[in-house]
């Protein structure tokens, strides 16, 4: 079995839509870690669209296995787009 590609999904009100400035830090909506980008995924759009009518509202994914071994190679859907 591979081990568990950790992923964060939290959200809350930022500055401008399109970054990711979170307002508020103290009152961020932590939704979970999952252990895979598919179940991540899910809890994402689950969030973002229960509160799709506040504009000022984002989720987002976070890679935590990024970030404990940056080391790790990445599957082509997680790669960002360099530019």
């Amino acid at each position: 079995m591979d081990k568990p590609l950790l992923h964060l999904v939290f959200g809350g009100t930022v500055a401008d839509p399109q970054g990711t400035d979170f307002v508020d830090p103290d009152d961020l909506d932590i939704i979970g870690i999952f252990p895979s980008h598919d179940s991540a995924v899910k809890a994402w759009r689950g969030a973002s669209q229960a509160r799709v009518d506040e504009a000022n509202v984002k989720y987002v994914i976070v890679h935590l296995h990024r970030l404990l071994d940056p080391e790790h190679p990445t599957k082509f859907h997680e790669r960002r787009e360099e530019g």
